[in-house]
């Protein structure tokens, strides 16, 4: 299916309920096409995503090095100075 801009303005619930049908809706602007509406059941599949390897960073350190953990944190944040800049 194909829909202009101003279509897509207008018409945003026709459009939306064609995609739940399972219909691809082109959107073109100026005669050109510049996105596309799926619906969200075939755009991602069932599958689970792999977890974030930087998700739970400091779990390891436990709660006896947290004044250590923010050290470190702020070490991390501080500015950087350049030697031999001058």
């Amino acid at each position: 299916m194909h829909a202009n801009v101003k279509q897509l303005r207008l018409q945003t619930k026709a459009l939306i309920a064609a995609t739940q049908r399972g219909e691809t809706v082109e959107i073109t602007f100026h005669g050109k096409p510049c996105a596309r509406l799926v619906g969200v059941a075939s755009a991602t599949p069932n599958k689970r995503l792999a977890p974030n390897p930087a998700f739970g960073l400091w779990a390891d350190q436990g709660e006896a090095s947290a004044q250590e953990i923010d050290t470190q944190v702020r070490h991390l944040r501080a500015p950087r100075s350049f030697e031999g800049s001058d």
